[in-house]
């Protein structure tokens, strides 16, 4: 088993300054197993939605709910959007009896009923699948190819990660996604999700999937926004300011999670991964990915020109602008777009992530860190 107390600690501070918590991430991710550790299942205090006998303690929510004490979970709520007034109203009560722990698959976004109903009411955890720090350092490679998923990640073999995740697949296709108004089949479904996997770590145009689905471009752009509510992909925006030089200004697009990613690819094996021309791309999506948990920046970007200078992720944190160039490679050596970035943006500094354990200067301002290592760059490390 993988200790996640960093997230449990997280979640606990937020009930105690919120009346309601919503603990979102994507299916699979853990949050049923974390929200256990607070209220056991069998409590009268927990309600988990796809339960059918839960369902029916539900059929009227104020009986259910009113008369209960401390901290209440309630399961899988986008299954029942219309329960977020009822816990307005639970929630405005004084003195307050119980405060509520709310998980659900999707973002608060989709769920326009947790923003609208409990507007000032409530604190937002999001919670991904392990990450690196979790399962530590010695474990990175194990990680990056099975991706963060607890059922992928602690799988017997290889060959159990991957049988897994190709199932989860499937299953969101088939069931889920639909469940927010795609009405697309699940085949045409997986080959938009399979589109994104190959255009992973690049700028993402519209065009040529909608051209593929025979859609339009705002359908496409929907389609995409969904998976990104769903905590599957992010779209990272591009940095625009009034430089001389022309900026690229369509988002690129990662798939969240590693072993997603590879499964979609159909790369069941270390050797299958490490021979594909997406090997970088993985790598870059990967490190992205585990640079952001750690570091938790307050805004993030990615920065090109039309002239070929470009930086994989441009970070905001304490009013100060950082730079992170992600590498697979032995011994990353300092480039002519490094030091642009580093003029042009106005950054502190910049660190090049790379797979490997040793931490180097390669400038003043410029040093190349060992992923395990990324969450020091924010701090004044050096």
């Amino acid at each position: 088993m993988v200790g996640r107390p960093e997230r449990l600690g997280e979640v606990h501070r937020a009930l105690k300054r919120s009346r309601v918590t919503i603990l979102a991430g994507p299916r699979q991710a853990g949050k049923t197993t974390l929200a256990r550790q607070l209220v056991p299942p069998d409590s009268r205090n927990y309600f988990d939605l796809e339960d059918p006998r839960d369902l029916a303690r539900l059929a009227e929510p104020m009986t259910a709910l009113a008369p209960l004490r401390g901290t209440v979970v309630i399961d899988e709520i986008q299954r029942r959007p219309e329960l977020f007034p009822v816990l307005r109203v639970l929630v405005d009560r004084e003195p307050l009896p119980a405060r509520f722990l709310v998980l659900g698959s999707a973002s608060p976004s989709l769920l326009r009923q947790s923003s609208e109903s409990l507007a000032g009411r409530v604190e937002i955890v999001t919670l991904d699948g392990f990450d690196l720090r979790e399962v530590g350092k010695a474990a990175l490679h194990r990680h990056w190819r099975r991706g963060g998923f607890p059922p992928s990640y602690l799988a017997r073999t290889e060959a159990d990660s991957f049988a897994w995740r190709r199932a989860f697949i499937q299953t969101y296709v088939e069931r889920d996604v639909g469940g927010f108004g795609i009405t697309l089949p699940a085949a045409t479904l997986l080959r938009f999700w399979t589109m994104v996997a190959h255009v992973h770590g690049g700028v993402w145009h519209a065009a040529d999937p909608a051209r593929s689905l025979g859609v339009s471009m705002p359908t496409i752009r929907r389609y995409l926004d969904l998976f990104t509510d769903l905590y599957l992909v992010r779209q990272l925006q591009p940095w625009h300011e009034n430089l001389s030089k022309r900026q690229v200004k369509a988002p690129k697009v990662y798939l969240r999670d590693s072993g997603l990613l590879h499964a979609l690819l159909g790369l069941a094996s270390e050797r299958e991964l490490l021979s594909h021309p997406k090997v970088g791309s993985s790598w870059e999506g990967y490190a992205l990915e585990q640079t952001i948990h750690q570091l938790r920046p307050e805004a993030a970007y990615f920065w090109a020109t039309h002239a070929g200078a470009e930086l994989d992720l441009l970070l905001f944190s304490g009013g100060r602008r950082y730079g992170v160039e992600m590498k697979m490679q032995d011994a990353p050596t300092i480039t002519p777009s490094l030091r642009t970035a580093l003029s042009d943006l106005k950054l502190e500094r910049i660190a090049v992530v790379y797979p490997g354990d040793k931490r180097y200067s390669l400038d003043e301002r410029i040093e190349v860190v060992p992923l395990p290592e990324i969450g020091r760059l924010t701090a004044g490390g050096g």
